[in-house]
């Protein structure tokens, strides 16, 4: 192969002016291929995905097939000629084989034919069986080992463009950015596999256009994981704000529009360190003869009209956490009042939205003050329990810890 004729050349590869500047040439791309491994290791901190991996020793093959094809290797270290041959060969393989294996996890799921895809783990290990068998019995037959290497790669080749062309159709994005970066490597591997199995043609021609393919595949397969990097962050957080929503659906009451228990559940612990430190629980009085009598759609709009008295604001949290049963969380010095006016503001709601309702709806409380390891079942059960004494006493009334000056007078409408 001409690889292989070139390092038993006699003259030193630095030896002319010409010879220097592409030699400096190829330096400075080579030095190009390092900040796409710095890239790869800054990916994979955050992408842990195969494509990574492999994507990173195709780049260092790359890389290391530069240093050594184009005599770089032969100033910094001045490897034997034969060394150098059977290095050339196996970073071939090596090439190949980790193209073929970044092609494979790269290529989007559904995105490529699923026998194509299959057939990709076995092109890298035929290339690099070929490769080791190749550089392991150098020149043992010379012109009919070469010309046999280089044909066995044919179905290697054939097979990739197959599925890239696959891949593009069925409109995969990171088959469009391999395409563009693999085409250069494409015509490289005609031109060698052309010239390597018809007598008398030399491949020397197409290294120029070999190395300038290495940047070119490293260079847009890059720019394609980045790509991909940037779709997984759109996909995950648009997966992140689904579930956001369903979650808030999850926790919010369909009729009342207040949050419910689960929320409440989720919530308890972050509230409590934000300084709420009551908890009250409030149920309507007689709510069932409200639903026998007038009908379960008046019932429903009773129980909006007592969620719109159960308001929200910057010390007080409201739940409906089941049937005509509602919970207040209250922070501050003035928990007592707040829970209280919002007891009572609740017949005043329903009786200004349903005018026609020919009876007071009126609701009795239980409130409690938290104490240091209480937990929500806990407190939950201490605030029932004096909300049933509320409605011993005859409703329409709160039981609770509270001072003389806060102890609330049953309204009119009891």
């Amino acid at each position: 192969m001409t690889l292989e004729r070139a390092f038993l050349a006699p003259h030193d590869a630095g030896a002319t002016g010409d010879n220097f500047r592409t030699l400096l040439l190829l330096a400075a791309l080579a030095g190009t291929l390092v900040m796409p491994l710095i890239f790869n290791a800054a990916f994979y901190r955050v992408l842990r995905e195969r494509f990574v991996i492999w994507h990173s020793i195709l780049t260092l093959s790359l890389l290391m097939t530069i240093v050594v094809s184009s005599g770089l290797a032969v100033i910094l270290f001045d490897p034997p000629a034969m060394m150098l041959s059977s290095l050339t060969t196996i970073l071939f393989g090596m090439t190949v084989s980790s193209g073929a294996m970044f092609t494979y996890y790269f290529i989007e799921p559904g995105q490529m034919h699923r026998g194509l895809r299959r057939s990709l783990p076995w092109c890298a290990l035929w290339a690099g069986l070929l490769s080791a068998c190749h550089a392991a019995f150098p020149f043992v037959a010379r012109p009919v080992q070469s010309s046999a290497y280089t044909a066995a790669f044919a179905p290697i080749l054939a097979i990739f463009l197959i599925s890239m062309i696959d891949a593009v159709r069925r409109g995969s994005r990171a088959a469009r950015y391999q395409a563009i970066g693999y085409a250069p490597m494409v015509v490289v591997g005609f031109v060698r596999l052309t010239s390597g199995l018809v007598p008398g043609m030399l491949s020397a021609d197409a290294m120029m256009l070999f190395y300038i393919g290495c940047i070119a595949e490293v260079s847009f397969t890059t720019l394609g994981m980045a790509d991909r990097f940037l779709t997984m962050r759109r996909e995950r957080d648009r997966a992140r704000t689904d579930a956001d929503v369903l979650e808030r659906l999850s926790e919010t009451d369909p009729l009342t529009g207040l949050l419910n228990r689960r929320a409440i559940e989720r919530q308890f612990e972050d509230l409590r360190a934000e300084g709420f430190s009551s908890l009250a629980v409030i149920d309507l009085d007689h709510f069932k003869s409200i639903n026998d009598v007038h009908g379960h759609a008046v019932g429903d709009a009773v129980l909006e009209a007592a969620a719109s008295a159960l308001q929200n604001d910057r010390d007080v949290r409201a739940y409906r956490i089941g049937g005509e049963e509602f919970m207040l969380l209250l922070r501050g010095e003035d928990a007592a009042i707040h829970g209280e006016g919002r007891r009572r503001a609740i017949s005043v709601c329903v009786a200004n939205r349903l005018p026609k309702l020919n009876q007071a709806v009126t609701a009795s409380m239980g409130m409690t003050h938290l104490i240091k390891q209480d937990c929500l079942a806990s407190s939950y059960e201490r605030a029932d329990k004096l909300l049933y004494e509320a409605k011993r006493m005859g409703r329409n009334c709160t039981r609770g810890p509270m001072t003389a000056d806060h102890l609330p007078k049953r309204s009119a409408a009891a």
